[in-house]
């Protein structure tokens, strides 16, 4: 059967998928039940399934005529948040979603018996909202004689709408600077004999919000955390922890961002005799644009939904860590689709939901932009 084909006439089984993968929403490096559940699938239709024992994540492969390959990926884990009052797991971000497309899209292809030039592979990776999980898979050989490398994300409806597609998303580097400020303790009525931590958390917060980078291209950075140990009010506090989220469009201003944030972490430091300590956690960097790869999606999104609806650009100021397989491999030709669904309020928001038609035609998608780049 043509792979596009037998995705129509799995319609049902593939929205029952969906709900069952979404029912399964797990964290972080805890995707246990999501993993054995895809393996099974995987394993039923004759995929040739690699599992690892220090984490969930999979590769999957469909043997070809060469040693080259062509991969997808999809994530795994869920964003932990509060949903109805209750902090849980929560599929909020769409990962179900992609994994469910990638998913059907082997099996479309297995189901056909078609041998095509490429050997293809199907990545399922863990952590992706830690930042962590491609960084992983590729300690793990996933991208092994990879030449091209696809990938899928919803994206609200602002973005893309409904029907319609991007054959790149162009997502911006992002990071979370955790830091320390260490300063005196004192008793808040004799205040001139201690080191106020929190004062130059605010000194600190002043000086970011006067910084200039002097580019057009989209940047912040912003406190998005801070507290102290303290449980009583009358004490100076000697110790503060912050988090500070640093966003930018290319990976050159976010070095520019990062090296004049040190900068004022250090005369903060300076003019308030504290000692801040810092890292950078959960970094993302930002997308690398490949014109083969985004050509060929661009060919699949049009043989499915029309050239008409093919939306040539989408830009997003969101981190993704999938933009870690092509910052590591300069060689790789790599683009992740932006797959329009009416999806709202957006991404995660704890009632994010979206019109479950586009997983069909994001399978279609998926399968057709493999289909097209085996005859490259």
């Amino acid at each position: 059967m043509n792979p596009l084909q037998f995705i129509d006439t799995q319609k049902t089984t593939l929205i029952k998928t969906y709900h069952d993968l979404h029912a399964l929403a797990e964290p972080s490096w805890q995707e246990k039940q999501t993993s054995h559940y895809l393996v099974e699938c995987l394993k039923k239709a004759g995929l040739i399934v690699k599992t690892f024992t220090d984490h969930y994540g999979i590769v999957a492969e469909i043997p070809g005529k060469t040693q080259a390959v062509i991969a997808l990926r999809a994530d795994l884990d869920a964003v932990v948040q509060e949903v109805d009052g209750i902090v849980k797991p929560n599929h909020s971000c769409g990962h179900d979603a992609h994994s469910t497309m990638v998913l059907y899209t082997a099996l479309a292809i297995a189901n056909s018996g078609l041998q095509l030039k490429y050997t293809l592979r199907f990545i399922f990776q863990p952590a992706e909202e830690k930042g962590a999980g491609a960084l992983k898979m590729m300690q793990e050989n996933a991208l092994d004689n990879v030449t091209y490398l696809f990938g899928i994300h919803l994206r609200p409806h602002f973005e893309v709408a409904f029907r319609k597609a991007s054959p790149v998303i162009v997502h911006g580097s992002a990071g979370a600077i955790n830091g320390t400020i260490k300063g005196i303790p004192a008793h808040a009525s004799r205040p001139e004999y201690g080191n106020n931590a929190i004062e130059a958390a605010a000194l600190l917060v002043l000086k970011l919000k006067q910084l200039q980078l002097g580019t057009d291209t989209p940047y912040s950075i912003k406190m998005t955390k801070l507290h102290t140990n303290n449980e009583a009010s009358n004490v100076i506090p000697d110790t503060a922890h912050f988090t500070l989220d640093a966003r930018a469009q290319t990976n050159m201003v976010m070095e520019d961002l990062q090296r004049l944030t040190v900068a004022l972490m250090e005369q903060t430091m300076v003019e308030t005799g504290t000692v801040i300590s810092w890292s950078m956690e959960e970094f993302v960097p930002a997308a690398i644009v490949n014109k083969k790869a985004l050509q060929l999606a661009k060919a699949a999104i049009t043989a499915v939904l029309g050239e008409e609806n093919v939306i040539p650009t989408c830009l997003s100021f969101g981190g993704e860590d999938f933009h870690f397989y092509t910052a590591n491999n300069a060689d790789l030709s790599a683009t992740m689709i932006g797959l329009g669904c009416d999806l709202s309020p957006g991404l995660h928001h704890p009632d994010m939901t979206f019109n479950l038609d586009a997983l069909i035609y994001g399978s279609k998608i998926l399968t057709q932009t493999i289909l097209l780049a085996s005859e490259e």
